[in-house]
């Protein structure tokens, strides 16, 4: 048992804690705990710090490999609590919407503003969208044309 090299338990719906003996597998070089039911601190041994976060993704586990630290008892902190004390700290704001919003009216303004002020960029801007209009026009009827002709051409 102690030269095991490969251990996939993902999705196994296992519970309770990470054995401290699983550290006496010297020769593991692959393990994978994700998505099943288990808590606690991850145990401490040279190899399971070596694994990577996702190897141990959904579970209430702490400590290295995972950024989420232990508290003094071993238990993993309740992530709801921080998201409540963020939230509070914000008084609910999700700024990044916020910021999208700012963002999306000074663009807007800052470029229909000047248009609206300024008559003669107004007319330079529809003229050149009439120029665009135009050119896409031609070159779609200029397409129907070369396909009509290539057309004929091989009847």
């Amino acid at each position: 048992m102690e030269s095991l090299e490969s251990i996939d338990f993902s999705g196994n719906q296992l519970t309770g804690e990470i054995p401290q003996s699983i550290t006496n597998l010297n020769f593991l070089n692959k393990l994978d705990l994700s998505y099943n039911h288990l808590e606690g601190k991850i145990p401490t041994g040279t190899q399971l710090q070596s694994f990577e976060a996702s190897d141990f993704v959904g579970n209430k586990l702490c400590s290295p490999p995972l950024l989420l630290n232990c508290t003094m008892d071993g238990e993993v902190p309740d992530d709801d609590a921080n998201d409540n004390e963020k939230e509070r700290k914000n008084h609910g704001v999700k700024w990044l919407f916020v910021s999208v919003a700012f963002r999306f009216i000074v663009g807007f303004w800052g470029f229909v503003g000047p248009l609206f002020i300024c008559k003669s960029w107004m007319y330079a801007y529809y003229h050149f969208l009439d120029d665009v209009w135009y050119k896409l026009q031609s070159s779609i009827t200029v397409g129907n044309l070369v396909a009509k002709t290539s057309s004929e051409y091989k009847s």
